[in-house]
């Protein structure tokens, strides 16, 4: 097994005999490991708290920097739609992952199998019900003052 992939899931197993959930990530640049993470929600009730997202928050924080395009992810989990949102945001080019989100549905972790099948749907056949609200006419609109910005 890959040295990266090695420490996610060594993090993972940590985590899990420590109360927390089995996912534990490796944020990589230049064949060295750059930041850590495990699911911290069993400590800190925060549902963004995952491996994948503190990593990236570590790094960015560390490096003053939204770019990270020049790195790689390995995580023990195959990532969540949110995780995975977040390193598209990020520029991450490779996610390397252990178990997929099959194997955490059998394990009972279904969350991320039932996001990903209901963002398959169409907007109006998503158990999250959204509904957009256009702004009045004249209402400052944030969009148009982001657009005018030098």
């Amino acid at each position: 097994m890959d040295q990266f992939m090695e420490r996610a899931v060594e993090l993972a197993a940590g985590n899990v005999r420590e109360g927390g959930q089995p996912f534990g990530a490796v944020l990589v640049k230049d064949n060295k490991i750059v930041t850590e993470g495990v699911n911290e929600l069993h400590e800190t009730y925060d549902v963004s708290g995952h491996a994948e997202l503190l990593a990236i928050r570590r790094a960015q924080k560390q490096l003053q920097t939204n770019d990270l395009s020049e790195y790689t992810m390995y995580a023990s989990g195959e990532p969540c739609p949110m995780c995975l949102a977040a390193m598209y945001f990020a520029g991450i080019g490779k996610v390397y992952y252990g178990a997929s989100v099959e194997n955490a549905m059998e394990a009972g972790l279904g969350k991320a199998k039932s996001i990903y099948d209901d963002l398959q749907k169409t907007k109006t056949e998503r158990t999250l019900s959204m509904i957009q609200m256009p702004l009045d006419e004249g209402q400052e609109n944030p969009m148009e003052i982001w657009k005018q910005r030098e």
